[in-house]
């Protein structure tokens, strides 16, 4: 499998006009927004993306828009996740469908509490059923299920899965995917949580899936790009300069306030779907003067 993933990956968000329909233009707008502050990918249809809130034909449409406006510039990484197992398959077949799509990112199922030999079979069959390169998906927060250590090693074995995102924020669990798979050359270990990108490169990681990329793009991809440059203390700096935003997140329900960072730096991508609320005005000016300290907005 010659694809691995690397660099800075933005799970970008879904823009919805006011009816609850995808924007289209506003969409375009911030794709644009991210490839020209030097991002090394581009994943529609993760957490950040809303995935569970659309139906199969948008989800399509907002591949395909993504496909025409990436023009291969960078990875393409479509969010491919269900509860189970076949309807993971059928969303990986739609992709398939989508000619530029370069690999699939699998969360965990969501809700029911598997065992590690359940989803060890899980993505074992789903492995069987695409020609896809896969990165698993762990968000333990999220799903209160996570792919244990040597579930990853094991499933890393597997010649199409070819990357694992941490977003556990359990930074010994990052480095344990890191040391258990660190002999395979074609697997790498991406870190989910913005806070923990310096370290997670640091430690052997390939790069990140990160929500507040949408946000301040070239600050992250600076901790990236500095990092292969032998630049570690500009590399930590901008980790420094990234972090204020990432706890800012914590301020409303995800990604609220990655939407309303975006509304704050003028881009009109709506709000998230209901029953997500806006920010409060008190959260709003906080945000701003956040913003604001980064130099993200004047």
């Amino acid at each position: 499998m010659a694809f691995l993933p690397r660099g800075i990956i933005v799970p970008v968000i879904t823009p919805f006009a006011d009816d609850g329909t995808i924007d289209d233009a506003a969409y375009r707008k911030v794709l644009h927004h991210l490839i020209d502050n030097g991002v090394h990918g581009v994943f529609p249809m993760g957490t950040t993306g809303e995935f569970y809130a659309v139906s199969d034909d948008e989800y399509r449409r907002l591949l395909e828009v993504t496909v025409e406006e990436v023009n291969g510039k960078i990875p393409v990484y479509a969010g491919v996740n269900h509860i189970t197992t076949r309807g993971v398959i059928r969303l990986a077949d739609l992709c398939a469908q989508v000619a530029g799509i370069d690999a699939i990112s699998v969360l965990t199922p969501m809700f029911i509490s598997q065992t590690q030999e359940e989803l060890y079979q899980y993505y074992k069959h789903i492995a069987a059923n695409t020609d896809f390169p896969i990165v698993m998906y762990n968000n333990k927060p999220k799903t209160n299920v996570t792919i244990e250590p040597d579930t990853v090693a094991k499933l890393a074995e597997i010649p199409n899965i070819v990357g694992v995102k941490d977003s556990t924020g359990d930074f010994t669990n990052a480095c344990e995917y890191i040391r258990l798979t660190r002999g395979n050359a074609n697997f790498r270990v991406l870190l989910g949580r913005d806070t923990l990108i310096f370290a997670g490169l640091c430690q052997g990681a390939a790069g990140a899936i990160s929500s507040c990329a949408n946000v301040a793009p070239r600050l992250v991809a600076d901790i990236y790009d500095k990092f292969m440059a032998d630049d570690l203390e500009g590399a930590r700096e901008a980790q420094f300069s990234l972090n204020p935003l990432r706890i800012a997140c914590n301020m409303g329900t995800f990604p609220a306030v990655i939407k309303e960072g975006l509304v704050q730096q003028g881009f009109s991508v709506g709000k998230c779907l209901d029953p997500i609320a806006q920010l409060s005005e008190e959260q709003k000016q906080k945000l701003k003067a956040i913003l604001k300290s980064m130099k993200l907005i004047i």
